[in-house]
């Protein structure tokens, strides 16, 4: 029996020595698995996806941005009226202010010689012709107010071609 034990705890020792063998590997396989798995729950976290932006179809995008400009399209070129109407009266007072300056200007400047002029003609019988003065002085006038009204027509007309352009940029978009 000596020989059938020794030979049996010699192959158990074989299998001991085996087994320990395996649970070393495992130990070294399970400490190799859990460092790589030890920041799974923060890998997790920063690989998991988050939409920040659906995607959609072209035809979808043109249709709302068709909607977008029929909906705020009609308030925009109301604004642009209301503006244009505001740039005119704007132009319109200043155009009138800058006559009035410059009138009032000439008749600080024609004053003293109108009066010179119109008493040395009054002396000498020429009255008529301070009549005639006057109505010089009115008639510049009235073409420095022409010459302003044309400036600023002028003005409108570029101003609606841009706006015309506008639209039709914006329409094409």
């Amino acid at each position: 029996m000596s020989f059938g034990t020794t030979s049996t705890i010699s192959s158990l020792n074989g299998c001991v020595s085996s087994l320990q063998n395996s649970i070393r590997l495992l130990d070294s396989s399970i400490s190799i698995l859990d460092s790589g798995v030890h920041d799974f729950p923060r890998i997790k976290k920063v690989l998991q996806c988050t939409r920040h932006f659906e995607l959609i179809s072209e035809p979808t995008l043109y249709a709302a941005q068709t909607a977008l400009a029929d909906e705020i399209g009609p308030e925009v070129e109301h604004l642009l009226r209301r503006v244009e109407q505001h740039l005119a009266k704007m132009e319109r007072r200043e155009k009138a202010l800058i006559a009035k300056s410059e009138l009032q200007e000439g008749r600080l400047q024609q004053k003293p010689s109108l009066y010179t002029t119109a008493s040395s003609r009054q002396r000498s019988g020429l009255g008529g012709n301070v009549q005639n003065i006057e109505k010089l002085r009115i008639l510049k006038g009235k073409k420095e107010r022409l010459a302003h009204t044309i400036e600023r027509l002028s003005l409108q007309a570029g101003h609606k071609e841009r706006q015309l352009r506008m639209t039709m940029n914006y329409g094409a978009s």
